[in-house]
């Protein structure tokens, strides 16, 4: 479970900052940033916060209901950036995913003076001092609250693509290749929201050529 050992050792602001849509075939890479100013948290937060992948869709979106309540009351600040599929064509995932961070983080309504980053790779051209923590989701409670809001953001961001492409699955796979997701592109084709750097999309667009 995450506590605040890993911010109690930082001098100054510290935000936790999370990614989440590195792996799926299309959309964007999100990242999320969190400054928790008041420990006091919503008790439900500090029970379930954890690494956002072991816990239910409907965990996840009511702890992001409640980061964003506490956010209205004045104990955190939260920022959120992406980097669109054509960025991730252009630059890499990784790239991307650290484009993805730096937005997050200049999001942030208060200003960090340390982040730490979910990993074991700090983002490059980044305007704040970092540290990475390996597993970072389920040792720090800022993490965790940041890969929280950055899953279910890009969740509701994939379905909304879903009502513009709805033959994909996205509102279930959010762009993972799942079944579903690979008969869409072999009935209908690859969207403008397909990551063409991928693999498995340049092999349908080549059977498509």
């Amino acid at each position: 479970m995450p506590d605040f050992e890993l911010e109690n050792k930082c001098a100054g602001i510290v935000c936790g900052i999370d990614e989440a849509g590195r792996g799926p075939w299309a959309g964007p890479v999100v990242a999320g940033a969190v400054i928790i100013k008041d420990r006091n948290l919503h008790p439900d937060l500090l029970v379930g916060l954890d690494d956002s992948k072991k816990l239910s869709a409907k965990k996840r979106e009511k702890l992001y209901d409640l980061l964003f309540e506490e956010e209205k009351n004045g104990k955190l600040c939260i920022g959120i950036g992406e980097a669109s599929c054509q960025e991730i064509d252009e630059h890499n995932i990784l790239n991307a995913t650290f484009m993805a961070m730096e937005r997050a983080r200049a999001n942030l309504r208060d200003v960090p003076e340390m982040a730490l980053v979910d990993g074991n790779q700090k983002p490059r051209q980044f305007n704040c001092a970092s540290q990475t923590v390996v597993k970072g989701d389920a040792k720090s409670y800022s993490i965790s609250a940041a890969s929280i809001v950055a899953k279910v953001y890009r969740d509701k961001l994939m379905a909304k693509l879903a009502e513009k492409y709805p033959y994909y699955g996205f509102e279930k796979n959010a762009g993972y290749g799942t079944a579903a997701h690979i008969a869409g592109l072999k009935q209908y084709g690859v969207t403008p929201e397909h990551r063409r750097s991928y693999r498995p999309i340049q092999e349908f667009l080549a059977a498509e050529a």
